[in-house]
């Protein structure tokens, strides 16, 4: 509960103004389900969070329009209409759904499907992968015609060359900064003022974050702000104001940061 309260507290989330939902969790192949491939999806109404849990099947996240989180341990995996995410069965995860994103999960059976990797990993989402997941939805297609379907989402399913993934770092030490990041991630403290303000040195900071998450820390809170970012470019905000939003005083600035982290401009990921 208390690590409910603080994820509520990072997404600026009032008490009782968003929606909590709770799922049983299982151990992979728990229960034998008997389907394939089974896909659902709902426009998310309220902001809802999912505590956490696990399914016997493996399970792919995407979405059609908005960006969502999912948390696997201390990794928070950004899931959007391009990129969205492998989890394997038995994977115990949380998530985080702005209201209006239009949100897929579908379920593979672990019985008759392999897992696509071991851990929870992006997958890259494409237009033709969409309409075989929204095919495979149907209930027209009689067995022979869902099986070949069936078939060809398997073969597309693939890791995606990007990952957008915020390792979130649970040192004591480094706790305020994650948490002023994280609420407010045009907070401009510079590591040197964080170092004096927690009586260490901006050496000792620099390699608690490499230790626990591979980054420094510019690096981390550019990886931070980008995550922001895109779930406000994935509702329609405009990039200067989003660049504003997140620390930037430039949008040049911001989309020079973007394309280091994700791969692709602003610009071009809106039109996703």
């Amino acid at each position: 509960m208390v690590e409910q309260d603080r994820t509520r507290r990072r997404r600026g989330v009032r008490s009782g103004a968003a929606e909590n939902r709770s799922l049983p969790s299982y151990g992979a192949g728990e229960i034998d389900v008997p389907f394939v491939v089974r896909g659902t999806g709902e426009v998310i109404a309220r902001d809802t969070y999912w505590e956490e849990h696990s399914h016997p099947t493996h399970e792919l996240l995407w979405n059609r329009r908005g960006a969502s989180t999912a948390t696997t341990g201390a990794r928070v995996w950004t899931i959007t209409p391009s990129v969205g995410l492998w989890i394997p069965a038995g994977t115990p995860h949380s998530g985080w759904t702005p209201a209006g994103t239009w949100h897929h999960a579908a379920q593979f059976s672990v019985r008759a499907v392999p897992a696509l990797a071991d851990t929870t990993v992006a997958v890259e989402v494409t237009p033709l992968l969409r309409l075989l997941l929204d095919r495979l939805a149907t209930e027209e297609l009689d067995g022979a015609a869902r099986a070949r379907t069936e078939a060809v989402v398997l073969d597309l399913l693939a890791p995606s060359p990007v990952e957008l993934l915020l390792r979130v770092p649970d040192a004591a030490l480094l706790e305020p900064i994650v948490a002023a990041v994280r609420e407010d991630p045009a907070d401009g403290t510079t590591l040197a003022a964080w170092a004096a303000r927690l009586e260490v040195s901006p050496r000792t900071v620099t390699r608690a974050f490499r230790a626990q998450t591979g980054l420094g820390f510019s690096q981390w809170v550019a990886a931070a702000r980008v995550q922001h970012a895109i779930g406000l470019l994935a509702v329609g905000e405009e990039i200067e104001e989003v660049a504003e939003r997140v620390g930037y005083r430039s949008a040049s600035a911001f989309g020079a940061v973007f394309r280091r982290v994700t791969g692709t401009s602003p610009g071009r990921f809106r039109l996703q």
